[in-house]
């Protein structure tokens, strides 16, 4: 018998709340030395930069803005820039010499010490975030990864990582939205604004 799509719902959605439940269970006490350290590196006047590939893309970008144009009216706006949005840029590194290398390039000639970036990958084995973080770290930058699966290789180049222990790309996702609204607005209120939400 074919289960109803209802049925189907409400499974999906239980799956989303307890996979997400169990990772924030077990990060709270790491998502919330992220929060203090990134609220220390915008203090020190510090910028964030964030990379992704596909729907990983929509989500560096839905950080940066967040910060950098916040939809709370307390809120400070804070320097964010995804580096996945000059399409003239990408292409041009990507033809030139080598995909992998479209963020790297970026934060060589944009990124200095005490400056964040963070990277978003599914499965952690996205060779241009790598190169990314790596390039990011031999800058003296703070280093973030958001991953899912078993992490692939993202912890090697993060210095704070969070992996979401599934294979299933949406539930990786979903966590990862979650994760960067917490992320968000954790570090407000770690630089002293009020906790609003």
């Amino acid at each position: 018998m074919i289960p109803s799509l209802q049925d189907a719902i409400l499974r999906k959605c239980r799956e989303s709340v307890e996979v997400k439940t169990e990772f924030f269970r077990s990060h709270a006490e790491r998502i919330t030395t992220l929060c203090q350290a990134m609220a220390t590196a915008f203090r020190q006047g510090g910028r964030l930069f964030v990379m992704g590939n596909g729907g990983s893309a929509c989500d560096a970008q839905h950080v940066a803005v967040e910060f950098s144009h916040p939809i709370i009216e307390k809120r400070r706006a804070l320097p964010a820039i995804a580096l996945t949005t000059d399409t003239a840029l990408l292409t041009a590194i990507g033809n030139d010499q080598d995909f992998a290398r479209i963020f790297a390039d970026q934060l060589k000639i944009h990124g200095r010490a005490g400056d964040m970036a963070l990277g978003f990958s599914t499965s952690g084995q996205s060779a241009d975030v790598l190169y990314g973080l790596q390039a990011a770290r031999s800058l003296g930058m703070m280093t973030i990864g958001f991953a899912g699966m078993d992490g692939g290789k993202l912890p090697d180049v993060a210095d704070h990582c969070f992996v979401v222990p599934t294979f299933s790309i949406h539930r990786i996702q979903e966590t990862h939205v979650a994760l960067l609204h917490i992320v968000w607005d954790l570090v407000h209120v770690a630089l002293g604004e009020e906790d609003v939400i």
